[in-house]
């Protein structure tokens, strides 16, 4: 029954993409559907957003649909399925291309498009090399956000039988589990690595395998020896950026004749010389220097740092920042165990929560609108929040602001709890809200370490709403804002509620 949900879902998304011929390629992430297109004019977008299954789609170098996490790792493959089947089937009539919307501006459709015109703006702005470069970064840690979050929680759930003292003979088996990935991340970065940036990713693994072998040990580099895993991911990530540029050399001088033998022992051999006896000690000093900084800002000015990283992730993801933190907290969870400072970022996603449950009261006559926030605040409660940000609070302006407040607030919290001596974190990457619950940890006790996050999450939803409430709208705003866009529709929550179809 689950297997035929998903593929109506791909079936429903396929024909409102422009058919299979406008496909150029599928991916996904931890919670959306990436796809390459050949001509963006066919894909008909408030026909997507009305899907049952689709919490919002976005626009970045690829055409993202939201489906969350869970349902599109599960969607994707039945798409590809449908795609490949109707290609060696016969060429897919093009999809017509949509109307011209005439929705008016102050409806929850309205909204939708600016929000959409917003994210295309911003697009092109985060079109620099630098940050396509902090996306390709990002790419080769997104595909191991999975692992992380489940070895992570299984990391969590060995703490708490360990602290009880139950099941002692199931313990060390779920250690094995917990760590055996963590252990060899550096391997899996370097395989990554070498395939985004165009090199023959088995070789960037076996250079960066050189950073987790124990027979490092017995080789001095600069006056000291070498420990397994020293540099960790930012070492792994050097050594396979190299190992690239050396095989592309390769390619270019080495004769074809020898090139199966020559290329890949020269690829190994001189990146793995560069990597024991330079980078890996200086990856290593970076990495500890990431780390030692990461304590020391929260330990001394806790609440200050928590309120400026809190306030500011909201516009780092806008502009496509934020991805240069995915290495940083992988190091951190490599180094500790957890990552400081995702709980503090995760308060973004709550300041985002408040304000659009304010949005909702403040605009009571406007049922578009706040039938767009009833179906996309579940997804944000567990940390999707792209539905209620291009959907609600970028295109109305200062309620993204006031989330950001709400954001600063969570945040400030988080950070003055840690200041005080609760130090804790998230040991995986990728989920925030709700959803980050089973993966926290710290050196308080979980019970401690639960309630000051719930209560970071608590402070954000609150501040988050009466910034919103007092301050995010202008009165033209509330004249303008605050109408039924259907005088004709009865008034009452259900009929209201029936107008638009749910986008979660």
């Amino acid at each position: 029954m689950s297997t035929d949900k998903n593929r109506a879902t791909a079936a429903a998304i396929l024909p409102l993409v422009g058919g299979p011929d406008n496909i150029s390629s599928i991916a996904h992430c931890m919670t959306r559907l990436r796809i390459g297109l050949h001509d963006r004019s066919l894909v008909q977008d408030e026909a997507l957003r009305a899907l049952p299954a689709v919490m919002g789609v976005v626009e970045d170098d690829t055409y993202q649909i939201v489906l969350g996490p869970g349902t599109v790792a599960r969607v994707t493959p039945e798409f590809e399925a449908l795609v490949e089947e109707a290609r060696a089937a016969a060429p897919a009539p093009a999809a017509a291309p949509p109307a011209a919307a005439a929705h008016a501006p102050l409806t929850a459709d309205g909204l939708a498009v600016q929000g959409a015109a917003l994210k295309q703006a911003q697009k092109a702005k985060n079109a620099t090399p630098f940050k396509l470069f902090l996306r390709r970064i990002a790419n080769i840690f997104v595909p191991l956000i999975p692992a992380l979050i489940g070895c992570g929680i299984i990391a969590g759930l060995n703490g708490v039988l360990t602290n009880m003292g139950w099941l002692p003979a199931i313990v060390p088996a779920l250690a094995a589990m917990a760590s055996g990935f963590m252990s060899l991340i550096a391997v899996f970065v370097g395989y990554n690595t070498a395939k985004e940036f165009g090199g023959t990713a088995i070789l960037g693994g076996a250079v960066a395998a050189i950073i987790v072998f124990p027979g490092v040990a017995k080789i001095d580099a600069f006056g000291q020896p070498l420990s397994p895993g020293q540099g960790g991911v930012l070492g792994a990530l050097a050594a396979a950026l190299l190992a690239v540029q050396v095989e592309k050399w390769c390619r270019k001088w080495v004769p074809e004749a020898l090139d199966v033998l020559v290329t890949p022992t020269l690829t190994v051999l001189i990146s793995g010389l560069v990597t024991l006896f330079g980078l890996m000690f200086l990856a290593g000093e970076a990495s500890a220097a990431i780390g030692t900084f990461a304590n020391w800002l929260l330990a001394t000015g806790g609440a200050f740092a928590g309120l400026v990283l809190g306030g500011l992730f909201l516009p780092l993801v806008m502009l496509g920042l934020h991805q240069a933190l995915i290495p940083i907290h992988t190091t951190l969870i490599e180094q500790s165990g957890y990552t400081v400072l995702l709980p503090i970022l995760a308060m973004a996603g709550a300041g985002q929560v408040g304000a659009a449950i304010a949005v909702y009261y403040r605009l009571p006559r406007n049922g578009s609108l706040r039938t767009t926030i009833k179906s996309a605040l579940p997804a944000g409660f567990l940390g999707v929040g792209e539905p209620l940000i291009y959907g609600v609070s970028l295109p109305l302006g200062r309620p993204f602001v006031t989330a950001c407040i709400g954001g600063a607030a969570g945040g400030a919290f988080i950070g003055l709890c840690n200041q005080l001596g609760t130090a804790f974190g998230s040991t995986a990457i990728g989920p925030s809200g709700w959803a980050l619950f089973p993966l926290l940890d710290g050196r308080s006790g979980m019970g401690v370490t639960i309630a000051v996050y719930a209560g970071g999450l608590a402070v954000g939803y609150l501040v988050g709403f009466a910034a919103t409430y007092f301050f995010g709208f202008t009165r033209q705003m509330l004249t303008d804002l605050n109408t039924d866009p259907d005088p004709a529709a009865p008034a009452s929550p259900t009929s209201e509620a029936d107008k638009e179809p749910a986008l979660a």
